[in-house]
């Protein structure tokens, strides 16, 4: 399977929040790395087309997802950064809403509610009320809901915001497992949220793409003369400090969830 993005690009008002966004995305986990404000949560709601574009296209098989209509989400799952959900409802109740939502039949509907509790290590808390979750819980209810019908790709917006680093860390374990014979694209400014998982990394800044490439490729690529961040051997901090500026602390790139909470990156993102 092949999700091509050519020429992709959203403004609102003067404000150019994705330019001209090329890229051709196969089989495999893809990170997609900048700071608050370069253009990621943009370019995840233009691909499940919750905003529209000002140009571009994006294809599945060569064919506008725009045309595919309810074709193409049927085999799209997406995990917003905000956490949306109906408190007052058991995390079952809530997926089995959502699996309706997705078209998912009563016949499938238990095997399905199962298989995604389980894949999220939520079957012992399906009868709880999501307003008694933890931060990290109700992350993990929203990656179940993204994986309901076995979704092709995946499109997870800052799934780790606002989580302490033993969740975080348990959540990356579950995202990695799921690059198997699918398309995840997993937007971060986080960069230990993506070193150990992605199969490639895109840098964005300002709605533009600096730099792609697998990790290694990345680090490999540095010039020469650059001292490395933390002594020792270069890393990925050491990439996004280079390409993408030093504006964000280390603690920044590495454990801490941004002070704000949820930041969006553009007015038309929010609920």
């Amino acid at each position: 399977m092949e999700l091509e993005i050519k020429h992709l690009t959203k403004k609102y008002g003067d404000k150019l929040a994705l330019d001209r966004f090329s890229y051709s995305f196969h089989e495999g986990i893809y990170g997609i790395l900048g700071a608050n404000g370069a253009g990621k949560s943009t370019l995840m709601h233009l691909i499940t087309d919750n905003v529209g574009r000002t140009a571009g296209e994006i294809l599945l098989g060569g064919t506008d997802v725009l045309k595919l209509g309810d074709e193409f989400r049927k085999i799209l799952g997406f995990m917003p950064q905000q956490q949306g959900l109906y408190e007052g409802l058991s995390c079952e109740s809530f997926l089995a809403y959502m699996a309706r939502l997705k078209g998912i039949g009563r016949r499938q509907l238990h095997a399905e509610l199962d298989r995604v509790l389980s894949l999220t290590n939520l079957s012992d808390k399906r009868h709880v009320k999501i307003g008694a979750f933890s931060g990290g819980m109700k992350q993990r209810t929203l990656l179940a809901q993204a994986m309901l019908g076995e979704p092709k790709l995946l499109i997870l917006d800052e799934p780790t915001a606002g989580l302490d680093p033993k969740e975080r860390i348990r959540l990356r374990n579950y995202i990695r497992d799921l690059g198997q014979n699918r398309i995840v694209l997993l937007a971060t400014h986080i960069v230990s949220d993506i070193e150990a998982i992605a199969d490639d990394i895109l840098l964005l800044k300002q709605g533009r793409i600096v730099r792609s490439g697998s990790p290694a490729a990345l680090i490999a690529a540095l010039p020469a003369g650059l001292t490395p961040l933390l002594g020792g051997v270069f890393s990925l901090d050491d990439v996004y400090l280079h390409y993408l500026g030093e504006d964000e602390s280390v603690g920044a790139l590495t454990e801490r969830p941004p002070a704000s909470g949820h930041p969006s990156d553009d007015p038309e993102a929010r609920p």
